[in-house]
């Protein structure tokens, strides 16, 4: 078989029909009709612009895990981020600043930052997909979220095809949100600086993560990022090549929020006392309930099976491709669990990953 076609534009390369699936963790989806790795910020600046001088849309890529490619692919150009870098610095409030570009791998920095004694993502521990996306999606689990340690984020203006750098503030965080999803088409994230604190203390809010550390006194940063990897581990939350679960995007759908009051009324219509119901604040008046108890409730238990998709055996929240799926199949499953959970509990599930074509 013949390599791609191949054009070259200033100091990138631009591939022709270059499978998707193979970049994400779903394995799902067609070919980008335009494909570069694009290793440094200024290779991302010309593909924007060669996209825009040929009138074809662009979209960004980093580790593929968190996002569903259409069975047709992306008729535009797909620009792969591929760019490294990282750097300690002293902040003059004692925090320590971590800038990472965006291609850098996340779990890496966590466990580097674990080893230098840095405390802030311990929690975020086997998160699979690059830094840059982070806080895109305001990546959080087990008690942290990336906003809470995020400094400055470093992006390309898409429209001027110019560098700046947004202040925290700016970034207008939300649970599992930011501007960055709200804007998609208006910035590439670049770079991020995260600060994080010399000999802090470990994070062991989450319920689960404390009872995974019940008999471990005064755990170490180290201790909470190895109960996090073994607790993702049993979920299948953790990218293993001999996993059945493997070809997922993670939690597929939010953890919605709702005001207390209609936290009780759903778990009336689930059939149980308000206490028997999972939930967990988030704000004055509101809580934060879990989208994988909804989904069992409503009828869909792990392991559930649609033909070539269903749901992991190791956690509900999570749909998986079997081996030999189209995304129309995934697609047409997650709108079945998110009609049976509206219709039977009256909650409305919204899909986490990014979509990449039709």
């Amino acid at each position: 078989m013949s390599d791609p076609p191949q054009a070259s534009y200033a100091a990138a390369v631009i591939r022709d029909g270059v499978p998707l699936a193979p970049l994400t963790t779903f394995e799902l989806g067609g070919p980008a009709r335009h494909l570069i790795e694009a290793t440094d910020d200024a290779a991302i600046a010309e593909a924007l612009r060669w996209a825009r001088a040929r009138d074809v849309p662009a979209a960004i890529l980093g580790g593929g895990s968190n996002v569903v490619v259409g069975d047709a692919g992306f008729d535009g150009l797909v620009i792969r981020v591929a760019t490294r870098g990282r750097h300690f610095q002293p902040l003059g409030d004692g925090a320590v600043a971590l800038t990472a570009a965006a291609g850098e791998p996340w779990d890496q920095l966590v466990a580097e930052a674990v080893a230098r004694g840095l405390a802030g993502v311990e929690c975020l521990s086997g998160i699979p997909g690059l830094a840059g996306a982070t806080p895109i999606q305001n990546v959080g689990a087990y008690g942290q979220e990336v906003a809470q340690t995020i400094r400055a984020v470093r992006v390309l203006a898409r429209d001027r095809l110019e560098i700046t750098e947004l202040e925290a503030a700016e970034c207008a965080f939300g649970y599992r949100d930011s501007r960055f999803k709200r804007e998609p088409d208006r910035f590439v994230v670049l770079a991020v600086t995260f600060a994080l604190h010399p000999a802090g203390p470990a994070a062991v809010r989450y319920p689960e993560l404390a009872a995974a550390l019940a008999g471990t006194p005064a755990p170490t940063l180290a201790d909470v990022r190895a109960a996090v990897l073994a607790l993702r581990a049993k979920k299948s939350m953790v990218i293993s090549p001999g996993d059945p679960n493997r070809r997922s995007a993670g939690s597929f759908f939010m953890n919605p929020v709702v005001a207390a009051a209609e936290a009780d009324a759903v778990a009336a219509r689930a059939g149980v006392e308000p206490g028997a119901m999972p939930r967990f604040p988030a704000g004055v008046g509101r809580v934060k309930l879990s989208a994988g108890w909804l989904i069992e409730r409503a009828g869909f238990p792990k392991g559930t099976r649609r033909g070539p998709v269903g749901i992991s055996t190791a956690h509900a929240l999570a749909l998986v491709n079997l081996g030999g799926a189209r995304t129309e199949q995934l697609l047409e499953l997650a709108a079945e669990i998110q009609r049976a959970v509206r219709e039977r509990l009256g909650v409305q599930l919204v899909r986490e990953p990014v979509f990449l074509g039709r």
